[in-house]
């Protein structure tokens, strides 16, 4: 208990610190530096999502950065152990990227900024009109080169085991055409459960599994893409 208390005012503190940092991101986007802004903001990101890990007393090992395409945007599909998955995919694997977040995140202060610097994009799950024009932002991004993360389950797992993908989560994937990377997460719920709050240090595995490239065939049959980058995941799990 006493070390969850203390990675929740780390995560307060360093919110309400990165406050300064929109100074200098404010001069970078008035004199027009867009590319350095948006490298600060993502380095600034990594920086406290690596905080965040360290502070839990956690290790992480990651296992195949080079399957990451360099030079175009992706759609990372991971499975949801916790709620630590976002910043070990934020700090630990390297390419930036936004995430598809939830429209309750809207109402936490300084993060819903950072979120939004990251490009990611808020989701009403509930209301189909809404969803939609998200998931058309969200692969407009992904076409300009900018990455994406989406975990199709829709909610953390509670025992580590991989749930079913939710119906037409991988939507923006699928408008986007690009290179779609399953990441495999092994290891967080160990450090924080969906059950109870409390923090216990733990070593986290990533794998980054070769991207599977889209095609015309896949685009018109999702269900079939869904289940293969599903069965790769859940055999890396295994």
């Amino acid at each position: 208990m006493i070390r969850a208390l203390i990675v929740l005012l780390y995560f307060i503190g360093y919110l309400l610190y990165s406050l300064t940092f929109w100074v200098r991101l404010a001069i970078l986007n008035k004199r027009g530096l867009e590319k350095e802004a948006n490298e600060f903001i993502n380095y600034r990101a990594a920086l406290w999502a690596r905080h965040v890990i360290w502070v839990t007393g956690s290790k992480v090992t990651v296992f195949g950065q080079e399957n990451i395409p360099k030079d175009k945007g992706v759609v990372f599909i991971a499975n949801h152990q916790s709620y630590l998955d976002i910043p070990v995919m934020i700090g630990f694997i390297e390419k930036p990227k936004g995430f598809i977040a939830k429209i309750e995140l809207l109402k936490i202060p300084i993060l819903n900024m950072w979120i939004r610097q990251l490009g990611g994009v808020f989701i009403v799950r509930n209301d189909p009109k809404q969803s939609l024009k998200a998931i058309n932002q969200g692969a407009e991004q992904v076409k300009k080169g900018k990455s994406m993360v989406i975990f199709p389950e829709g909610t953390r797992s509670s025992d580590g085991t991989l749930g079913q993908f939710k119906p037409g989560s991988l939507k923006l994937a699928v408008k986007s055409g690009a290179p779609i990377v399953p990441v495999v997460i092994k290891g967080t719920i160990n450090i924080l459960s969906k059950k109870k709050f409390a923090i216990k240090p733990s070593n986290v595995e990533i794998f980054i599994l070769p991207p599977i490239l889209q095609d015309e065939v896949a685009k018109k049959d999702t269900n079939d893409l869904t289940e293969k980058i599903r069965s790769a995941i859940m055999e890396k799990l295994k």
